[in-house]
This record gives structure tokens, C-alpha cells and sequence, in this order.
């Protein structure tokens, strides 16, 4: 058995083992409707029939040649828009299909996607069960696929996946900053920490509660990129390697997957990877403050008063919502360089889940032009997006008697929008600021997305930026 990380380097390799020369390989015939079946033989038409087949997304057909090895592919699509409605749809195959080479025949509308749809669908989590020996399930490229392009968006994704599939015992917040070490090394960033108790003595009080009552030393990872006088772009992820809720302990129901209450530093370093690897002309900054909410003798309490690197007071209403306190310590070291570009990524709240839930992550942004364009990226890439509003009117829901702020309201609603509303408290000086409420899990297999982490919104994210930085490379 396996308990090792996968380094970017060895994440490569895998993915670049999923790539096939074009020689030999076994046609896969995307199929929209029954008159689809007109470009298969007509001992594969009758072979379907004979299997009572029909093309409905996502159903794959082996079908078999005159020596009863298989010979093609059917993929069933629904309808002829599916690289729109269900870009991921090719994900489905490798897990449907034996080992081999096998290619798409015909012209796709979206090669690219199809391709990565693919390593989507081949990815599996094996830290911890015996090597895989068996052959792999190979993609020749479609026509119009780049090959760099589609293995640095594959190696974003296993990056984001690995980090946030690892359990708490092998990922704190130590290893955390080995993950970032790792990225920052691979591209030559460099990264700076604040640890444990120098936290205090740098001015990010809160970050320093939140994770004080754990073994593990809180800290605030900070990588920078690229050129100081290019255009800022800072991206925050919420790095909490496992959440109980503190004195306000979760059920454990809800606690059960806590490993993954560090999905938004994850989906942080995936965009941070893309953005790397296309050399985008930004100066870019990532910044995770990560920590464990743990009980103690020395947790933090609710009904505490905590000071903030802004210097606003923060009522403690509940320990289960540390992610905006640790956000907004990093949010305001953010802010003091006036960024042009700010974005946090965060497992922050059930309530999100409960308006849109696991897959239609919220949105929020202070400007219209950058909102418009992240929702755009987010419909053409699959990578979606749902805008929702800082609605001014609940802010007062904030109000404490004895502090500035306190971090959460007390009544039952729009908890995805106090939140977001709290962390824009902290966003003064930047010029546009976004904020993504991410899941970080796939809780049902879907095409391409296996059960488990997902760094999503990154895809989308590093579209919109692309469009808007048109880098030296391309990705």
C-alpha cells in the first residue's frame, strides 16, 4: 500500500500516460439520435438493436468486430448540443471501456474539452490502495486538441483533487505549504509564511485564534508571481485542513467530511497553476491562511471579541464559521496593495448549498463588467457559476452591541450573503473584488467528475483572466 503525495511532476507523468499516438486506435462514435446510428456498419446497427440501445447521454455501446474483440464505440449524446449542454459528457468512457487506444471520429465542436473530459473521467484517487498495473485507457488528441493545453488544464484539475481527497492526518496545514512549495518551485514563484505564534507579532490576530487551539501550527502561506509592475492579481483560498466546529462542535454528519474545509485553497492553487503555466502578463499573489478549528482548552469562544488586522473588532457568534475570520485577516493584507483583481475561493457555507446546491456554486463580485465575464467563462468552459448579490440591506444583520462586527447573523436566512457581505467589510481598496462559495466535493458521479474533490470554479476563472490577459503562452 501507497500513503505517498503525488507531486506535480508525477501527476504529469500520469497524465501524459493517458495520451495515445494516432496508429491504431478504436473509433468512438458520438451519437445524438437514432439517425446517428447511420454512420455505424450494419452489423454494428443491428448489434445495438439486438442490445436494446439507444442513444441517451452518457450510454456507451461496445461493439464488436468479426473477431468478437471490440472494434468501435457508441456514445450516446441526447441531442446534437451536447458539447454546450454536457461538455464533461466523454468523461463517462474511461470508466466503461477496457484498456486501449481509442480515438473520436468526426469533427467535435469543442476538442479541447473532450479531450479533458477524458483525464476527467481517468483520474482515481490511489494514495492509499496497492499500484494500479493494469493498462491504461488512452485518448489520441482530437483534431484541433493542444496537446500542452489540455495536460496543463488536467494537471489543475489532479492538483485540486489530490489536495483536497487527502485526509486531515496526511494534509495539515505543514503539508499544506509543502503543496505550495511544490507549485511555487515547479514555476518559480516565491513564497513567504507567517507560522504559529508570529502570527500575533505580524498583525493576523484572527487566523492565530482560529487555529491555536490545534497542535498543528496556523499559518499564512503567501506566493507571489510574475512582474511587480504588471497588472495585481490576488487570489485567497480558505485553507482549513478539518473543521469540527470548534466549541460549537458539528454533528458528525457534518463533520465527516471536513477534509475538504480546505477546498477553496485548493481551487486557489488550481487558477494559480493556469495562470503559471500560460505565463499570463499578471503579477500574481496567492495568499492561504490555513489552520485546523480544533477544541481545547484554549479554543476560541463564542462571545469572544477578537481583534482583526483591519483593526475592527469581531463579535464571535459561532466557531463553525471560522473560514470568514481567517479569510478576512488575509482579505485585508490583500487589500493594502490595492489589487486590481481580488478573489476569494471558500467551502464557506451551508446555506449556499441549500440555495443552489453542490454543483452551482455562488458568485459574488462588486463590479459588473467582471462579473459578467467570470459568468461567461463559466458557461463556455462547463465550470459554472451563479451570481448572487452583496444585498446591502442584510449587512445590518452584522450589527454586534459590544464590537464592530459580529461575523455571523442570528436568524435563519441568507447565510451564503452575510457571509460574503462580512468579507467585503474587509475589501476597501481593491478595484474589483469576487468571491466564490464552493462545495469543493462531488457527492454523485458524474460525467468526468468522480466522487470526490473539485476544485471548481478555477476553469472558469482562469478563462475569464486569459480573455482579459492574453498571456505569453497559452493553456
Amino acid at each position: 500500500m501507497s500513503n505517498k503525495a503525488n507531486t506535480l511532476a508525477t501527476l504529469r507523468s500520469q497524465l501524459e500516460a493517458l495520451i495515445a499516438p494516432g496508429e491504431g486506435a478504436i473509433p468512438i462514435y458520438p451519437i445524438a439520435d437514432e439517425d446517428g446510428l447511420s454512420v455505424l456498419s450494419d452489423a454494428q446497427r443491428k448489434w445495438a438493436a439486438a442490445q436494446g440501445w439507444t442513444p441517451s447521454e452518457g450510454a456507451v455501446l461496445l461493439l464488436p468486430g468479426e473477431d468478437g474483440a471490440v472494434a468501435a464505440v457508441a456514445l450516446g449524446t441526447g441531442g446534437a448540443d451536447w458539447s454546450k449542454t454536457s461538455p464533461f459528457l466523454p468523461g463517462v468512457l474511461p470508466a466503461r471501456l477496457p484498456a486501449g487506444d481509442y480515438r473520436f471520429e468526426g469533427a467535435l465542436d469543442d476538442p479541447e474539452t473532450a479531450a479533458l473530459a477524458w483525464l476527467a473521467g481517468s483520474y482515481e484517487f490511489g494514495r492509499y490502495k496497492p499500484e494500479n498495473d493494469s493498462k491504461p485507457k488512452r485518448l489520441v488528441l482530437p483534431e484541433g486538441a493542444d496537446k500542452d493545453r489540455v495536460l496543463a488544464q488536467g494537471l489543475s484539475l489532479y492538483f485540486g483533487r489530490e489536495l483536497i481527497n487527502t485526509p486531515a492526518n496526511d494534509l495539515g496545514p505543514a503539508e499544506l505549504e509543502k503543496a505550495v512549495r511544490d507549485l511555487a518551485g515547479t514555476y518559480g514563484a516565491e513564497i513567504s509564511v507567517t507560522e504559529g505564534e508570529m502570527l500575533l507579532a505580524d498583525n493576523f490576530p484572527m487566523i492565530h485564534a482560529v487555529g491555536r487551539a490545534s497542535d498543528r501550527a496556523p499559518r499564512l502561506i503567501d506566493m507571489t508571481w510574475g512582474e511587480h509592475t504588471a497588472p495585481k492579481l490576488t487570489i485567497v483560498g480558505k485553507g482549513i485542513c478539518f473543521d469540527t466546529g470548534g466549541l460549537d462542535i458539528k454533528p458528525p454528519s457534518a463533520m465527516v467530511l471536513m477534509k475538504k474545509d480546505m477546498g477553496g485553497a485548493a481551487a486557489a492553487l488550481a487558477l494559480a497553476l493556469l495562470i503559471m503555466e500560460a505565463k499570463l502578463p499578471v503579477r500574481l499573489r496567492v495568499l492561504i491562511p490555513s489552520a485546523d478549528n480544533n477544541i481545547s482548552a484554549n479554543a476560541f469562544r463564542p462571545g469572544d471579541v477578537l481583534q482583526s488586522r483591519s483593526g475592527k473588532t469581531v463579535e464571535i457568534g459561532n466557531t463553525d464559521a471560522e473560514g470568514r475570520l481567517v479569510l478576512a485577516d488575509a482579505l485585508s493584507l490583500a487589500d493594502e496593495e490595492a489589487p486590481d483583481y481580488l478573489v476569494t475561493f471558500a467551502t464557506l457555507t451551508g446555506a449556499a448549498r441549500s440555495a443552489l446546491g453542490p454543483d452551482l456554486p455562488p458568485l459574488y463580485s462588486t463590479d459588473e463588467d467582471f462579473a459578467a465575464g467570470m459568468l461567461d467563462a463559466a458557461e463556455t468552459t462547463g465550470d459554472s457559476l451563479w451570481r448572487m448579490p452583496f444585498w446591502a440591506p442584510y449587512d445590518e444583520w452584522l450589527k454586534s452591541s459590544i464590537a464592530d462586527v459580529n461575523h455571523i447573523s442570528q436568524g435563519p436566512f441568507a447565510g451564503s450573503i452575510t457571509a460574503a457581505l462580512f468579507l467585503k467589510r474587509f475589501v476597501t481598496e481593491a478595484k474589483r473584488f469576487a468571491h466564490l462559495d464552493i462545495y469543493g466535493w462531488v457527492p454523485r458521479v458524474k460525467p468526468g467528475k468522480p466522487i470526490g474533490g473539485e476544485p471548481q470554479g478555477a476553469r472558469a476563472l482562469f478563462a475569464f483572466f486569459e480573455k482579459t490577459f492574453p498571456g505569453k503562452g497559452s493553456v
